[in-house]
Formats: C-alpha cells, sequence, structure tokens
C-alpha cells in the first residue's frame, strides 16, 4: 500500500500570509514615507537639555555658563558648556520672546542666555522669563523661567 504524503501550504495559510505581508507593509511605508524628519519635539528637547547644561555649568562656576542658540538656513545650532548641537530645519523656524513682548526670529549670529552663579538668568534680560517657540509641522512652546527652571508650555 502507497502512503500519499503531500507537503506545501494550505490556501488558508497562503492567504494569512499575504494580508500579514500587506498589513506590515502598509505600517512600514507610513513610517518611512514622510516628508520631513524635523521634529519639533526633538528641538524642543535639544534646547532644553543645552539649557540644563549652561545652567549646571554656571551653578559650578565654570566660565562657560550661557547657550548660545543659532537658526541658520538650513539647521537649528545649540552652544553649551563647549559642546555643539545641530538640528536640520526642514522649514521649521524658532523663534523667542522676553517676557510679554512679541516673537522674534532667533538670528543667525545667535541668541546667548547666560545663567549667574545661582542658575537664574543673566542675559539677554537678567531676572526674565524667556519663551521659545518651535513651529513647523506642529508647535510648541519651551518657556526658561527667571529663575532657571525650564518646562514645556508657555511662560506664566
Amino acid at each position: 500500500m502507497a502512503v500519499l504524503r503531500s507537503s506545501g501550504f494550505t490556501l488558508v495559510e497562503f492567504v494569512m500570509v499575504i494580508i500579514l505581508l500587506g498589513v506590515l507593509s502598509a505600517l512600514g511605508i507610513g513610517l518611512f514615507a514622510r516628508t520631513s524628519t524635523f521634529s519639533p519635539l526633538l528641538a524642543t528637547q535639544q534646547l532644553s537639555s543645552a539649557t540644563l547644561l549652561a545652567q549646571q555649568a554656571a551653578l559650578a562656576g565654570n566660565p562657560s555658563s550661557s547657550i548660545v542658540i543659532r537658526q541658520l538656513a538650513d539647521e537649528l545650532q545649540f552652544e553649551a558648556a563647549g559642546e555643539s548641537f545641530a538640528l536640520d530645519r526642514e522649514g521649521s523656524s524658532l523663534s523667542y520672546r522676553i517676557s510679554s513682548g512679541s516673537f522674534a526670529p532667533i538670528p543667525a549670529a545667535g541668541l546667548t542666555v547666560s545663567f549667574n552663579g545661582f542658575g537664574r538668568v543673566a542675559a539677554p534680560v537678567p531676572r526674565e522669563n524667556i519663551d521659545f517657540r518651535i513651529t513647523g509641522s506642529s508647535q510648541y512652546n519651551l518657556c526658561l523661567s527667571s529663575l532657571g527652571a525650564v518646562y514645556q508650555g508657555a511662560c506664566q
């Protein structure tokens, strides 16, 4: 008596594999087909990190107790405590305002924010809040309070 051995996939298994591949490829295309790789949230985090680095340098008595923020044609640059970070702008913009003034774009020459030995804002205007606004496909606000606290959202 001969035993028939069949091997392969059933039609149901084959259809399930095709469906799974379709779902995975649709998700993958959505992740990689974005028009912009700039993230306002990432820029907010970089600005916050650079600010805290300069503030910690001020508290430690380090002479490099300032942050320089530059908005160039194609990137945002942050310099703090001898370190430099850059992000591609991709059409986004970074602006700031001091206290209740109006927002102004960060100049290419840079905005320097300095801290005193207590970690408080010393420049450009001592003891004044600085609001930062990062706009792109979405908008994020970051507040640097006059006391040196950094938090997401507008200054109060």
